[in-house]
């Protein structure tokens, strides 16, 4: 029977299992595989979510009205996705109206986009590679299995959690996450800069072997100028020109090739 919202079976049985949640959060490890700048992510997002709508809509209409909708314009954080997709699988399992779904989808891309840069960008990669690099530091071997193993049991257990939280979860999850967006974000950042602080002290090494000559008197330039101005004063200043620069529009490469040719210059020069 069709319904007043324009779909040719408005049946609403529940038809999507755990099995088939699990399914489409596997499938969206693919999110970003055909990704192109005309709809971003809209492909891998269709992908993802096809063996949930083959089995809400068993009427071939309203299959393809469906797709058309899940290929318009998506980007979102690929950690993260998942929540967006277990709250739209539920909605067409409802057979919602198709405008709303948009306006859904569409309203939650962003802020979740970006709460997964600050938590797995800012906060859990720096923290998982700090500790891995610290252990191959040290030369021990766990070092990189540290990090892969901590960092992807995070991303994971929220691919999973995410989406049957948001499959669960429904339309009421819409108030609560416009509630704590932000609170959320404004956290996670905190904490990200933090770790990048420390990470910017113990991985960026930069010092000058720099010696000033007044008669009788030597003044070290890093031991007794910069270090008693603040200790790691270079690694910072450098970090915050790349950073200017990175900002600028410069390329990743060209920044590489100017540290290399800095660190080659300064130690012909002998003052690094």
């Amino acid at each position: 029977m069709e319904s007043d919202l324009g779909y040719k079976n408005s049946s609403t049985d529940k038809v999507i299992t755990k099995k088939d949640l699990n399914k489409m959060a596997w499938k969206s490890l693919f999110l970003q595989a055909s990704f192109n700048y005309e709809r971003m992510q809209a492909c891998g997002w269709l992908y993802s979510l096809l063996p949930g709508l083959k089995k809400i809509h068993t009427n071939k209409k309203d299959l393809s009205d469906s797709m058309k909708d899940h290929l318009e314009f998506f980007n979102s954080h690929p950690f993260v996705i998942t929540f967006i997709m277990g709250l739209v699988i539920a909605m067409e399992e409802n057979k919602e109206d198709r405008n709303t779904i948009r306006a859904i989808k569409i309203a939650t891309m962003g802020p979740l986009g970006g709460i997964g840069d600050a938590l797995f960008w800012l906060t859990a990669l720096p923290i998982c590679a700090g500790i891995g690099a610290s252990l191959a530091s040290e030369g021990n071997i766990a070092g990189p299995i540290v990090f892969l193993l901590s960092f992807n049991v995070i991303h994971f257990f929220l691919l999973f959690f995410l989406m049957n939280y948001g499959y669960n979860t429904g339309v009421k999850a819409i108030v609560n996450l416009r509630e704590q967006t932000k609170k959320i974000s404004h956290a996670a950042s905190i904490v990200g800069l933090t770790v990048v602080g420390g990470l910017i002290a113990s991985m960026v090494n930069l010092k000058t072997t720099w010696v000033i000559t007044a008669g009788q008197a030597e003044v070290k330039v890093q031991e007794g100028v910069l270090d008693a101005l603040m200790p790691n004063l270079l690694p910072l200043l450098y970090t915050f020109l790349m950073y200017k620069l990175l900002k600028k529009g410069h390329s990743p490469i060209i920044l590489i090739v100017i540290t290399v040719i800095i660190g080659i210059a300064g130690r012909w020069i002998g003052i690094l």
